[in-house]
């Protein structure tokens, strides 16, 4: 029986609602490694996207880190398998509004975990 060979990573805490994250991790979803980076790189969503970035960088070191024995030309077969943006903390503050009231304030983080595997 085969191993599959599949690493992961998460990043936690970051600052950006989960429904903007959203919106940068449906490019990449399923994508090799290579095309999801430069994707990325050119993206709009500049804040989003450098973490995102540097999360494709870490598990990619993962990988050569787990797997350092098995050869990769390029890392032209390793994508992108499972890419999951979940809520984080809720950072809640107050705004003050007229007559003494206050709103509330909900700034949402976000957690992302990605799965890399070689096809």
């Amino acid at each position: 029986m085969e191993e599959k060979a599949i690493i992961s990573a998460s990043l936690n805490g970051i600052h950006s609602s989960p429904r903007k994250m959203r919106l940068v991790v449906n490019l990449i979803r399923n994508k090799k490694i290579q095309k999801a980076l430069d994707l990325l790189k050119y993206s709009k969503k500049q804040r989003v996207s450098i973490f995102l970035r540097k999360l494709l960088l870490s598990v990619l070191s993962n990988w050569h880190r787990k797997y350092s024995d098995l050869s990769l030309d390029n890392n032209s077969s390793l994508y992108i398998k499972e890419i999951r943006v979940n809520q984080g903390r809720t950072l809640k503050r107050l705004r003050p509004v007229p007559q003494g009231r206050g709103h509330r304030i909900r700034k949402k983080s976000s957690k992302v975990l990605v799965l890399l595997e070689k096809r």
